[in-house]
């Protein structure tokens, strides 16, 4: 009896042992297939969260195919082979039909994100009123009555002046832009910023001073003068913005001031600092006034006209390597005389119809350099650009405007100034560029150029310009802005 009732009590444990084991291992089958089923690329987008939020706007991959009002620019964007193809070398792209059908899905996957995703919302920027002496007054306009301060640009647009003032003059198509925004005749679906009446709406406050035209025009000092017209001007906008009660609410962190000319608001920028600066670069800031991190990079206006209907690809730019500008230059531009011999360098100016020689140059060449001068970026970038000449950077401490959603390195070379000075390196790098690689990124560069257009106006089926991405690249500092608002009133007084 004592060993049927073991055997007995034996069985037991064992079946239920089965039952246990037979159970892990179902549940470990079921977890598998969950886990399979949900890294299959068919079923991404039952897992993908989109914000609520319009502060941030759903930045996705572009895409050749869909319209460009409809597209964003990718933090990563879409390798070489997803380029548009076009142009001399087709049959060369040496795309396989996996990566075509992965990049169909992809595409696939997008449009249903854009379908889902949230209307972004504008940018909302309050513009000072200020007297037309600091914006369209330096053009030559004048109110017809005191109690005007901008002009109706419906009737005319002051013309800017154009020449080497062109290439800093962010300021006007920004503020041509918030103008357009108010009228009935801004029929874009998709504004990137609008002018909004009561600044406590208003994300970002903008000061419309031209000061890089300010630099430019009247920066130097006639025997009636004691201090520049310029110099006026900048105190004088320092003492209207710093008595602004928007002013004293965020202590400035919320301000849009544009300072692109790396010599403009040269002191007003010591006690402006805390707002948010439009340059060019940082070459003649200081890190406590002007960062990165705080402040918008945007391109320069180029001289040279674009490239329309441009086929040339490889075959049609029989030089290799172009640049057009002085060989001695203050600092930084040591890279100029050492580069000198084995590159087919241009000389010419503005009255010697330099720019017109220099879109030419640069049409016929594949590669155009980019050599700090005596600051580390120029407008030669960006004329490179609008000729689809691939630039070749040598500039250590460049900054690049958008460059968090944009890569560069899709349709830019960069070169350390120390690997340039090597001996051979540099044309070793540009003729190491075959065919089919120099194809996808002279297609790339077509893609982007309009980012650096600045234009007025611009229309939805205009794509993304220059304006557009400006005022995109601020918003995307606007959460930051807003925190630190927050914390400058922690101890201050509501006004």
């Amino acid at each position: 009896m004592g060993e049927r009732s073991n055997s007995r009590y034996l069985g037991v444990i064992i079946t239920r042992k089965s039952i246990i084991f037979l159970s892990i291992s179902i549940l470990t089958v079921l977890s598998w297939f969950l886990i399979f089923s949900s890294t299959n690329p068919n079923r991404v987008l039952d897992y993908i969260s989109v914000s609520e939020s319009t502060d941030v706007p759903l930045i996705i991959i572009k895409n050749s195919n869909t319209s460009p009002q409809n597209n964003a620019i990718s933090p990563n964007p879409q390798n070489r082979e997803g380029a548009q193809t076009e142009g001399p070398d087709n049959e060369n792209r040496g795309g396989t039909k996996t990566e075509s059908s992965m990049n169909q899905n992809r595409v696939k996957t997008l449009r249903c994100i854009q379908k889902v995703s949230p209307s972004r919302r504008p940018l909302k920027v309050y513009m000072y009123d200020m007297s037309p002496e600091f914006h369209f007054g330096l053009l030559g306009w004048k109110p017809d009555r005191n109690d005007v301060v901008w002009p109706d640009i419906r009737v005319i647009v002051p013309h800017h002046p154009g020449g080497l003032n062109l290439q800093h003059s962010v300021e006007y198509w920004l503020t041509l832009d918030l103008l357009f925004s108010e009228l009935p005749e801004d029929s874009r679906s998709s504004r990137a910023a609008v002018r909004v009446k009561n600044s406590s709406e208003a994300d970002v406050v903008f000061v419309p001073f031209f000061s890089s035209l300010s630099y430019n025009r009247f920066s130097k000092v006639n025997q009636k003068q004691k201090k520049s017209q310029d110099k006026e001007l900048q105190v004088n906008v320092v003492k209207y913005v710093t008595s602004q009660k928007e002013w004293k609410i965020s202590g400035g962190k919320d301000h849009v001031i544009m300072a692109h000319h790396p010599n403009s608001m040269s002191t007003a920028r010591h006690k402006l600092y805390p707002a948010m600066f439009v340059v060019a670069d940082f070459g003649r800031y200081s890190p406590h006034v002007a960062n990165i991190d705080k402040d918008i990079v945007a391109p320069y206006k180029h001289l040279v006209p674009s490239y329309a209907n441009d086929t040339s690809g490889f075959d049609g730019r029989p030089i290799l390597l172009y640049f057009q500008g002085a060989i001695y230059r203050k600092a930084g531009g040591f890279v100029r005389q050492e580069l000198y011999k084995d590159v087919h360098f241009s000389f010419g100016s503005v009255r010697n119809h330099g720019i017109t020689k220099a879109g030419e140059g640069m049409r016929s060449s594949k590669f155009c350099l980019n050599i700090a001068g005596d600051t580390p970026s120029s407008n030669r970038l960006f004329d490179a650009i609008a000729s689809h000449c691939i630039p070749v950077i040598i500039s250590d401490d460049i900054e690049l405007p958008y460059e968090d959603v944009l890569n560069y390195n899709e349709f830019c070379l960069f070169v350390r100034s120390s690997d340039a000075l090597k001996k051979g390196f540099l044309m070793g790098l540009v003729k190491s560029i075959g065919r089919d690689e120099y194809n996808k990124m002279w297609l790339r560069l077509k893609e982007v150029e309009r980012y650096f257009d600045l234009r007025f106006p611009t229309k939805d089926d205009e794509g993304d310009y220059a304006v557009q991405m400006i005022w995109e690249a601020v918003a995307r500092k606007a959460p930051l802005v807003k925190m630190k608002v927050h914390r400058f009133q922690r101890y201050t007084k509501p006004f």
